[in-house]
């Protein structure tokens, strides 16, 4: 059987991509507010703030980081601008965040 050789460049640039999404994830707030939206499909800033207990500027700063990151998608529906994560790398990684540290059987 023949080992397939990999791309060191082409690896390179996977590892920067993937590094990038990890930085972005390892902060509490920005992880907290990704993982919500996971969960419940869409919010607006106000549902989040109470729902999270992250406030003002705090919760603004961090989803303009995550749409800066494009993990977010926004609508707007009349003055409420709607949150929802964007579907791909990191909506898969916080599927396994919540599996290993939020499902069932884990401590809360």
């Amino acid at each position: 059987m023949r080992v397939k050789t990999l791309n060191p460049s082409a690896m390179h640039r996977a590892a920067d991509s993937a590094c990038g999404l990890m930085k972005t994830l390892a902060h509490p707030d920005r992880l907290m507010l990704l993982c919500q939206l996971a969960h419940t499909g869409e919010m607006t800033v106000g549902e989040l703030e109470e729902r999270l207990d992250i406030h003002q500027p705090t919760l603004s700063q961090q989803l303009t980081v995550l749409r800066d990151e494009k993990l977010v998608d926004t609508r707007r529906e009349g003055k409420y601008i709607y949150y929802r994560v964007r579907p791909g790398a990191a909506l898969a990684l916080l599927e396994a965040v919540y599996r290993e540290f939020c499902g069932p059987g884990k401590n809360r």
